[in-house]
């Protein structure tokens, strides 16, 4: 259908969707806007007036009753499973916002609808889009350091005030909308550093090394409410051990801390995102160094909308699947049951 326009809606109207999301549609000469989806009459008129919906309705299904061939999910984390399961059914090409899901069982539910009804399904993971990571894959599958044994995944961000704030980031009192508080400081819907942040990093391990988690052993700081700072020890599912970590311990306006070290029997890789540096390492040969220029790497959500976009026309690639959004909030999800109990060691997936 590369020749017609495409007609998107997007379900949860909120500060990031006006911020990135519908934004990046509307530079899209081949894109309508459709329909559009929040609660709030007032809000909704005014996101429908500003970007130029053709339809509006604080009910998702009378947007889907249209027909629409791609959908954006940016609702709070709860709704993900409900509003995704119904855009696909409804015959659409799917981008959900992370976490995909809070609940593995309906993640990986909905990995299995998309391929039962052909559909593409993308999860908004933006640092998976950055240019150059597709060499870093290939590494690996070129077996450039051997079988994985090793992996080391780090992820800081400036967020603190967005999980134990009054006010969140100062630049929301310029946003199109603020964001509820219950939707990142609820523990009951996904609220924490947890779901919120290490999605991010979680989905770029797994992405570029294709691993599975297996088991977990993790604690939280603080032990009970809202998570700041996660850590755990992770055992894949080819033998491999792993750290996995990271907190809201950067200051506002500061660069993420991304790091990813991946060790193997013959070498290790280093990909730091946020010093714009990947550098592989093999035993009696010189270092390997991906060129990439200052700033490159920093953080955009771009990547995935375009991606919905292209894959919806019979073009692109999705850098962002639906498995490794799954792989993702089953191993937060273990994460955050180990650190309950202090630490204890848990089969992912478990319930």
């Amino acid at each position: 259908m590369t020749g017609r326009k495409l007609r998107v809606a997007v379900i949860g109207a909120g500060w990031y969707a006006a911020e990135n999301h519908i934004p990046t549609l509307a530079r899209r000469s081949e894109v309508v806007l459709d329909g559009v989806c929040r609660l709030g009459a007032d809000e909704l008129e005014r996101v429908r007036s500003h970007f130029g919906f053709a339809f509006a309705s604080q009910d998702y299904r009378e947007v889907l009753a249209r027909k629409p061939q791609a959908v954006i999910v940016a609702s709070p984390h709860a709704l993900h499973y409900e509003h995704a399961r119904a855009a696909l059914e409804a015959g659409a090409h799917v981008l959900c916002e992370k976490p995909m899901t809070l609940d593995p069982v309906e993640a990986w539910d909905l990995v299995a609808r998309a391929e039962q009804l052909g559909r593409h399904l993308l999860i908004a993971n933006g640092f998976n889009y950055l240019p150059h990571l597709e060499k870093v894959r290939a590494w690996l599958a070129e077996g450039e350091i051997g079988a994985i044994e090793q992996v080391s995944c780090q992820f800081s961000s400036a967020t603190r005030p967005v999980f134990s704030g009054e006010v969140g980031f100062e630049r929301w009192r310029r946003a199109f909308f603020r964001p509820s508080r219950s939707t990142w400081q609820d523990p009951e819907g996904g609220g924490g550093f947890a779901y919120g942040q290490l999605s991010h990093s979680a989905a770029l391990m797994f992405w570029i090394t294709g691993l599975r988690a297996v088991e977990v052993s993790a604690r939280s700081f603080p032990r009970v409410g809202i998570d700041l700072y996660d850590a755990a020890i992770i055992g894949f599912d080819n033998g491999a051990i792993g750290s996995f970590y990271g907190g809201a311990s950067v200051p506002e306006g500061g660069r993420a801390r991304l790091r990813l070290s991946i060790g193997g029997e013959k070498g290790i890789i280093d990909l730091d995102i946020d010093l714009d540096r990947c550098v592989m390492h093999l035993e009696g040969r010189k270092a390997r160094r991906l060129s990439v220029k200052s700033g490159e790497w920093s953080y955009s959500c771009v990547g995935p909308v375009d991606a919905l976009v292209d894959l919806a026309r019979g073009k692109g690639v999705n850098r962002s699947p639906a498995e490794v959004g799954a792989k993702t909030v089953e191993l937060i999800a273990a994460l955050q049951r180990s650190a309950r109990t202090g630490g204890e060691k848990l089969r992912v997936g478990e319930r």
